[in-house]
């Protein structure tokens, strides 16, 4: 899985990198820069609603730390769920193959033995 759909923050806005938004939120941007940033994100009622909750965030100087507690999170869970997914794949083992031809050898046989004893009687 590549490493930007682990970001908590790299799908929010397409056209404003996650640098640029936390110093939005952190206050250290020109008022020119904001209202530009605020008017990207404000097209879309997602995004909108996104950036007012990253607002409510009380301590703007741990907001870059929690972002990255997140992300590490969320990297740690997708690790789980992909390794979960490997676990519960069949891989190719050939002893698997040949057991199933062997069955299916014996089937037939079985079919054509019983089959041959009822037409003899």
């Amino acid at each position: 899985m590549p490493d930007n759909l682990k970001d908590i923050l790299s799908h929010l806005s397409t056209q404003v990198d996650q640098a640029t938004l936390l110093q939005y939120l952190q206050g250290t941007l020109p008022k020119e820069k904001e209202h530009e940033i605020e008017k990207q994100l404000l097209q879309s009622d997602f995004e909108e609603d996104a950036l007012e909750g990253l607002q409510e965030f009380k301590d703007k100087e741990q907001l870059q730390f929690m972002v990255d507690k997140l992300n590490r999170d969320l990297k740690k869970k997708t690790e789980k769920k992909k390794k979960r997914r490997e676990k519960m794949k069949i891989k190719d083992q050939p002893w698997l193959y040949i057991s199933l031809l062997i069955l299916i050898i014996l089937l037939i046989l079985s079919y054509i033995f019983i089959r041959r004893m009822i037409l003899s009687e």
